[in-house]
């Protein structure tokens, strides 16, 4: 079972992680289109939504896209955003 406060607590450690699953709570997007919106450096973007999507909290919705993939916030994504520090 996974620990909804310890998810809250690790997004909350992270600008990023917080701001990008807070857009991706707005939406469906791609890696290119947060980094536009967001201005925050492919570099960061990359290693965030991997991180999210290892937490369950983000899923590509186009896994066999090699460029342009699609990315959504899950149900857990949503339920833990609730309780972040924005």
């Amino acid at each position: 079972m996974v620990n909804k406060w310890e998810l809250k607590g690790k997004v909350d450690a992270s600008s990023y992680r917080k701001r990008v699953l807070s857009k991706l709570n707005e939406d469906v997007f791609a890696p290119k289109e947060l980094e536009k919106n967001l201005d925050i450096k492919m570099s960061h973007i990359s290693r965030t939504l991997a991180e999210l999507e290892n937490m369950k909290l983000i899923k590509c919705i186009t896994p066999e896209l090699r460029k342009g993939k699609q990315f959504r916030i899950t149900k857990l994504g949503k339920e833990v955003l609730k309780r972040v520090q924005l």
